[in-house]
């Protein structure tokens, strides 16, 4: 049996500490250990996109991320985006423009829309393509997508 390290991370504003295999990645310790399912597990490969969560506010896929390497770093998952029951504006957005439609990849394309939205309040579809480049769907076709990406720019605008 290997020798496990103590990890401690904040998730979601909320301090975890945990004792893991060092080969653990932070997508299973969000998943299997936390009980954090929101964040999926798509291709094992860091293609899809699916297991992607912010990591000290930058943009990660978390199959790509031993837990170890959350050591003292805060991590936001698609759970930690409403408020008081409110959904954030790109979960409501992606409700009301149809943003999805099996919901597999709408996690990890709604965390890194918080991203491009953070740097662009106001992008243009290139720009949310691009920023969205590296979490695929396989059902959408995309252009509901980028139109809830655009609304939930326009619900921040406003806010």
């Amino acid at each position: 049996m290997p020798e496990l390290v103590r990890v401690a991370v904040t998730v979601n504003g909320r301090a975890y500490e945990r004792a893991v295999e060092p080969r653990l990645l932070l997508v299973h310790l969000l998943r299997d250990e936390l009980g954090l399912t929101g964040t999926h597990v798509g291709c094992d490969t860091s293609t899809c996109g699916a297991c992607t969560v912010r990591l000290d506010g930058e943009t990660v896929k978390s199959c790509t991320i031993f837990a170890f390497g959350a050591d003292g770093r805060e991590v936001q998952t698609i759970e930690g985006l409403a408020r008081d029951g409110d959904l954030h504006p790109l979960q409501r957005a992606f409700h009301e423009e149809h943003g999805l439609q099996c919901g597999y990849c709408t996690p990890g394309m709604i965390m890194a829309a918080t991203a491009i939205l953070e740097r662009l309040p106001e992008p243009t579809d290139d720009e949310i393509r691009e920023g969205l480049e590296g979490n695929l769907c396989r059902c959408t076709g995309y252009q509901n997508i980028v139109a809830a990406v655009r609304a939930a720019a326009r619900m921040e605008a406003r806010a």
